[in-house]
């Protein structure tokens, strides 16, 4: 007699399911919607709910669970899909990023300008990428705000995944023809988007362009930009500016760390279906509006 098959556990419908099969890799944090400050997950803590299990089934193991490494918790690592870089599968899974600079000691205490760092998380607080710039000192010092840098963003993995370039560029709306510009790069050396400021008297603007330099997203932030006891929203709209399909906010961190230290926090939003390469390029565009010191 053939054996006899348990019947399926409740949510999957698979009947070919059978115990030691893969879980197939999980759904969207949550559904696309505002902005979520992540402030009380600093512990990068979660919760996991029980499910019941009917009986004489055997339970099957649990893939791509988050990833610790030396205390710091990694989303898991996503399948790899086709016409996606390697490593940007992790962008098509979220709608929503943070962005945390890391504070630098020895700059609070001396000013002298050091290699920016920081994380780049979801809203569970689970690490999605690491990004540390790559500028020599003299350039740090010598140039400030306006220094040309490279930044590479990894993984879970130590591997590369988005190189961003910025060549010297001037910051002031008097040269128009020489206005900041900044290559996302996705794998390392491979260009699938470009930031470009475009020239404006009051607002900072910026266009997001594909790897043929096609425009396809507009970004504009307000006309005073003051982060005094509150946030800094910077739209990011269609092509022709009527609809908002995301949005780059500089979050306020107490009076304290303004003023003390140059750590800033970031959130970005984008649709959950916007292609991940335009999802990187927007990556892109934040690492350019805190190099601009917005």
């Amino acid at each position: 007699l053939p054996a006899h098959k348990p019947a399926p556990a409740s949510g999957f419908s698979n009947i070919n399911y059978a115990p030691g099969n893969q879980v197939p890799y999980g759904y969207p944090q949550h559904a696309p919607g505002t902005y979520q400050d992540v402030a009380g997950a600093g512990s990068y803590g979660f919760q996991v709910q029980a499910m019941g299990v009917p009986a004489g089934l055997a339970v099957p193991p649990i893939q791509n669970q988050p990833i610790v490494k030396e205390g710091t918790i990694w989303m898991p690592v996503p399948p790899p899909l086709p016409n996606c870089p390697p490593g940007l599968e992790y962008l098509t899974q979220i709608d929503q990023i943070l962005i945390h600079q890391q504070i630098e000691l020895l700059e609070i205490l001396t000013g002298f300008e050091t290699n920016n760092k920081y994380e780049i998380k979801n809203t569970l607080g689970q690490r999605v990428y690491f990004a540390a710039e790559d500028t020599d000192c003299c350039t740090r010092n010598c140039c400030g705000p306006s220094r040309p840098f490279t930044l590479r963003i990894i993984d879970n993995l130590g591997h590369d995944v988005i190189t961003l370039q910025r060549p010297l560029r001037c910051s002031s709306c008097c040269f128009p023809c020489c206005l900041q510009e900044l290559e996302v790069q996705a794998p390392p050396g491979t260009p699938v988007g470009y930031v470009v400021q475009n020239w404006h008297a009051c607002l900072p603007k910026f266009t997001i362009q594909d790897e043929k330099r096609m425009d396809i997203l507009k970004i504009t932030g307000p006309c005073v930009v003051c982060s005094c006891c509150e946030d800094i929203h910077f739209e990011v709209k269609s092509v022709d500016e009527t609809s908002t399909v995301g949005r780059i906010s500089k979050k306020w961190t107490g009076f304290l760390k303004e003023a003390f230290t140059g750590a800033d926090n970031f959130g970005i939003t984008f649709p959950m279906d916007l292609d991940a390469k335009m999802k990187a390029v927007m990556i892109g565009a934040c690492f350019l509006i805190v190099s601009l010191s917005f």
